[in-house]
């Protein structure tokens, strides 16, 4: 026989933890399935999280993975790689397993896609970043370099400067005359100096960064890269599902309203599943929200179909 849930969270980052923990604690059969591969494993650190400041984000999910446990919610390594609706949801995992549930919470998250340039992948985390909030105290002060994917990357170098008064612009793809004459202004009062130019690789010594070099041979000391990765939205179960879809410069996210309901009844999103710029205090938050909503739509479905007997 199938296994039956109340609420199958998909993904078991903050977000989808933060949800399984409401659940549990409501006394709702819960399972997490999680693939394993969190979007901010490369770094050593998450910040900005009051009384988590600083911590590993392994140890992070470690902790959830604990106390969702203490409520009898399970949680299995593998990956969901189907869903259908009816009256309820079936959901088919990797491993061969089936399972239904009443109701779904999606925190797939998004994966992060590095710029083809030569040793970004591999120092991403450590001294090539993508978050000032995130990585901008500890690396305050030292010589930034910010990498250009677009003309828009004009904002993640001003937003920078608030870190360090040494930064330079890297166009890497983008020519000068592509930017606004009221960006230009804007770089050159928050002293930022713009470096044409198509960026070829990085110089590393000791395992940490020290300069940019350039097509052209010309090497800029460096300690620290910025760059925009291209966010990759994981959504393929909720375009499955037929949820509906906004675009934005980061991709396409699912619709919800303010607790994270998708336009599919019975489905939320939290987390980065629904936004490039979810940090993990946002996220925890958003799988609180989700579900809260979920317990008391549970709650009141069942009430009323108790009513009409």
């Amino acid at each position: 026989m199938t296994e039956k849930y109340a609420v199958v969270v998909v993904g078991g980052g903050a977000a989808g933890l933060s949800a399984a923990l409401v659940l549990g604690r409501a006394r709702h059969r819960t399972l997490v399935v999680d693939a394993g591969e969190p979007r901010n494993a490369p770094a050593a650190h998450m910040q900005g999280y009051l009384t988590r400041d600083g911590m590993p984000p392994a140890e992070f999910l470690a902790l959830g993975r604990e106390e969702i446990a203490r409520y009898g919610v399970e949680l299995v390594r593998d990956r969901v790689v189907d869903v259908a609706r009816s009256e309820e949801f079936t959901v088919v995992l990797a491993g061969g397993r089936t399972v239904q549930a009443r109701r779904l919470v999606v925190a797939t998250g998004l994966k992060d896609e590095l710029p083809a340039v030569a040793g970004v992948a591999e120092r991403f985390g450590r001294d090539v970043l993508h978050c000032p909030f995130c990585h901008g105290w500890e690396v305050r002060d030292q010589p930034f370099g910010v990498l250009a994917s677009s003309p828009a990357s004009v904002h993640q170098a001003l937003m920078v400067s608030q870190w360090s008064k040494d930064v330079r612009f890297f166009l890497h793809t983008v020519a000068e005359e592509e930017l606004p004459d009221e960006d230009l202004h804007r770089l050159a009062a928050a002293g930022v100096e713009v470096v044409p130019g198509e960026v070829a690789g990085l110089a590393v010594e000791d395992d940490r960064l020290t300069g940019i070099r350039l097509a052209d041979g010309t090497e800029h000391a460096r300690s620290v890269l910025f760059l925009a990765p291209r966010a990759v939205p994981q959504t393929g179960l909720l375009e499955g599902l037929g949820a509906e879809l906004h675009d934005t410069p980061f991709g396409a996210y699912p619709v919800v309203d303010a607790t994270g309901l998708t336009s599919v009844p019975g489905v939320w999103a939290a987390g980065n599943a629904i936004g490039f710029a979810e940090q993990v205090v946002h996220a925890a938050s958003g799988g609180y929200r989700a579900a809260s909503a979920i317990v008391g739509d549970l709650l009141m479905t069942d009430l009323d179909a108790a009513a009409q007997v």
